[in-house]
């Protein structure tokens, strides 16, 4: 009986301690993390010209990294792809599917702006500084103001959100946490997007979670002019 009447006590205790920590949580160290990924040499290295072979060649044709122009060797155009198309076109076959993937998510059925809010907020999670500093500007280019994105590194419970951009944010932190996304958040989401667009709003998420993933994990380098994390 001491025991049973001591349990809510402990659990209140517990829940305590949980909820202080998460208060006192510290602010993400931007420049450590950019340190570790973006301040060491890429794991994997861009294809350089003397390797491309004709596969390589096609699928960066294909992505339109390269073009099929008469009377002009292929080689030399791809050596200037970008180094991140160079890196993953070691992988030919994925790095075309992939490309084919994304290419669909930019002229999908989603509103851009809630795209680019669902991506910011994936890459501000993950701390991706290519995925975060890539976006910053095109999310800019379809209504994002630099408030806005600034609070997107807030999440979802940063005062002056609309419900819906709200439940956009809260959908990457749900899937994050739980793999799922709540009844709430969702019912507010169908609100404004069709079963089409919730279907491609889910993958999308996951799309840039692996893009993260890679990037992070093979410690691309940022191109010029992406600014990283601190893009604002």
């Amino acid at each position: 009986m001491r025991l049973s009447r001591r349990f809510p006590t402990a659990l209140l205790a517990g829940l305590t301690g949980i909820l202080l920590v998460t208060m006192t949580r510290a602010e993400p160290d931007t420049r450590a993390r950019e340190a570790l990924i973006t301040g060491k040499p890429p794991r994997v290295g861009p294809l350089q010209p003397q390797e491309f072979t004709d596969e390589v060649l096609r699928a960066l044709e294909a992505t339109g990294q390269i073009r099929d122009e008469p009377g002009v060797e292929p080689g030399p155009q791809a050596a200037e792809a970008p180094e991140i198309f160079r890196t993953m076109v070691r992988h030919a076959e994925l790095y075309r599917l992939h490309a084919e993937t994304a290419r669909l998510f930019f002229s999908g059925v989603l509103p851009p702006r809630d795209r680019e809010l669902a991506i910011l907020r994936v890459g501000w999670l993950c701390q991706a500084p290519f995925e975060w500093g890539e976006h910053v500007p095109i999310a800019k280019s379809v209504g994002l103001t630099a408030e806005e994105i600034e609070r997107v590194t807030r999440g979802s419970g940063a005062p002056g959100w609309s419900d819906h951009d709200r439940a956009i944010l809260r959908a990457v932190e749900e899937l994050r946490e739980d793999a799922m996304i709540s009844d709430a958040t969702w019912s507010v989401l169908a609100e404004a997007l069709d079963e089409k667009q919730l279907i491609e709003f889910v993958m999308l998420i996951g799309q840039y979670e692996m893009v993260a993933y890679y990037q992070n994990a093979l410690r691309l380098r940022l191109r010029e002019g992406n600014e990283g994390l601190s893009a604002r």
